[in-house]
C-alpha cells in the first residue's frame, strides 16, 4: 500500500483522512492515508522519517511555512504563497512542495457558478490564508482585486508583492464604499463571531457573491452578515474538498469527483 498522510498539531480534527480515503475508493487507488501528529519541536525530522517510505503528505497548521522550507523544489504558486500544504516525493527521493489552497478556492467558486474574470473582487484579511490564494485568484483575471485588512500596511505589502500578476490594490475597511461583485473572507475571525466593519453599500442584494474560506456546522458570522444583506453565500467546506482533490491529482495523476464527498461531509457537519 502506498502511504500518504497529513501533518498537523493538533490533527485529530482533520477531515483529510476521510476525504482522501473516499477519493482512493472512488478512483480505485491502493493507498493508505493517516493523520500524523508532528512534534512542534522537530517537524523537519518527523517529516523526513515519514518520507523514507511515504509518498505524499498534506500539511496543515502550524507547519505550512516549515514545509515550504523543507521542500527541495517548489511550484510557482507555492513559491508565491510562501507556504506549502502538499508534499510529493519525486522519483529521485527529493520533495516537491505545492500549495493547492488557491486552486481549491477557485474550483469551489466555479462549482458555485461564480466566474471571476472581469469582476470586482474584495478579499478580506492579509494573513497566510490570503497570501496562499492570491496567485490563483489573479490568474482568473478579475477587473480589480482589493485586499482589505485592519492593519492597512500588511494589505499594502501583499498588494505590492503580487502587483505584477494583476490589478491588485490595498484598502482600509473604512474606505470601502462602492459595490463589488465578490467578497471573499480570508480571516478566521468570523469563527469567533467577528466580522470586519464593512459598509452595507458593498453588497448588491441578490448579486454580490460572498464566500467564507472558513466553515463550521452553523453559518459563520461572515455568512450570517452577508445573508442578512441579501447576498448569496457559501462557506469553505467545498474549498477544503477541492484543495484535497488537487493534491490527490498531483500524487496519483487522477482527478477524483468532489461533489459526493462534499455532500457526505456536509451531512456529517450539519448532523453534528
Amino acid at each position: 500500500m502506498d502511504r500518504y498522510g497529513v501533518f498537523g498539531n493538533p490533527i485529530g480534527h482533520s477531515k483529510s483522512p476521510q476525504i482522501h480515503r473516499q477519493f482512493a475508493a472512488q478512483t480505485g487507488q491502493a493507498l493508505s492515508y493517516e493523520p500524523l501528529l508532528a512534534p512542534l519541536e522537530d517537524f523537519p525530522g518527523f517529516a523526513r522519517r515519514f518520507f523514507h517510505e511515504g509518498l505524499g503528505a498534506n500539511v496543515t497548521v502550524p507547519f505550512k511555512e516549515q514545509a515550504y522550507r523543507l521542500a527541495d523544489q517548489l511550484t510557482e504558486r507555492a513559491r508565491r504563497a510562501g507556504a506549502v500544504n502538499t508534499l510529493k516525493k519525486l522519483a529521485d527521493g527529493s520533495l516537491l512542495g505545492d500549495n493547492t489552497d488557491g486552486v481549491g478556492l477557485v474550483s469551489d467558486l466555479h462549482n458555485a457558478g461564480v466566474a471571476l474574470a472581469g469582476k470586482r473582487v474584495l478579499l478580506l484579511g492579509a494573513g497566510g490564508a490570503v497570501r496562499g490564494v492570491l496567485e490563483p485568484l489573479l490568474a482568473q483575471r478579475p477587473l480589480a482585486l482589493v485586499i482589505a485588512n485592519r492593519t492597512l500596511s500588511k494589505a499594502e505589502q501583499l498588494a505590492a508583492e503580487f502587483a505584477e500578476l494583476g490589478p491588485v490594490t490595498a484598502s482600509a475597511f473604512a474606505d470601502l464604499q462602492a459595490p463589488v461583485d465578490v467578497i471573499i473572507n480570508g480571516t478566521s475571525a468570523s469563527l469567533a463571531g467577528d466580522v470586519p466593519p464593512l459598509a452595507d453599500s458593498l453588497i448588491i442584494p441578490g448579486q454580490t457573491f460572498c464566500y467564507d474560506m472558513m466553515y463550521s456546522a452553523a453559518p459563520t458570522a461572515f455568512c450570517q452578515w452577508a445573508a442578512a444583506r441579501g447576498a448569496p453565500v457559501r462557506d469553505g467546506l467545498g474549498m477544503l474538498v477541492e484543495q484535497a482533490a488537487a493534491a490527490f491529482e498531483l500524487w496519483r495523476g487522477v482527478r477524483p469527483v468532489t461533489a459526493p464527498v462534499l455532500a457526505d461531509l456536509r451531512r456529517q457537519l450539519t448532523a453534528g
